[in-house]
């Protein structure tokens, strides 16, 4: 489960479309409704979050949003309520870190994708998130080729 603190507009499609399905399960998982992924890393800061369900929700309406700007139509009935909510803090060093993961994964899978976002210094967080100062975050599982 990657649960991407970067703006969906970076995604290919491949990319975007997981990451609905991701998210959706991720608010299956924070709705109680699944046993499986309980305990992910990737979850923690939604857990951590006032509002974990509203979070998620917000999330997914991000990504909704950027689907719908591409034309798809996912499905807005999985949405749940979608309400103004307080938005998490990512690092830094979690954005890089992940700005790295999805090139080495563009270069491969879309190289077209790729090359249209190869001279973005700083890139944008999702809407949810706001970047501040700091290192990877503790719950991320480092990797070469995460």
């Amino acid at each position: 489960m990657r649960l991407w603190s970067l703006h969906p507009k970076y995604l290919d499609p491949q990319g975007l479309v997981a990451l609905w399905r991701e998210a959706l399960l991720a608010k299956a998982v924070l709705r109680g409704e699944t046993r499986g992924y309980t305990n992910h890393p990737q979850l923690e800061r939604f857990k951590t979050h006032p509002r974990p369900r509203l979070a998620i929700n917000s999330y997914l309406a991000a990504v909704h949003e950027e689907a719908t700007a591409r034309g798809y139509s996912f499905d807005h009935s999985k949405l749940g309520q979608v309400r103004v909510v307080e938005t998490i803090p990512v690092s830094s060093g979690q954005i890089g870190y992940e700005w790295d993961h999805l090139q080495r994964k563009l270069a491969t899978r879309s190289p077209e994708v790729h090359s249209r976002w190869t001279n973005v210094v700083n890139p944008a967080c999702h809407p949810l998130f706001r970047r501040r100062s700091g290192p990877v975050a503790p719950w991320e599982r480092l990797s070469e080729d995460a």
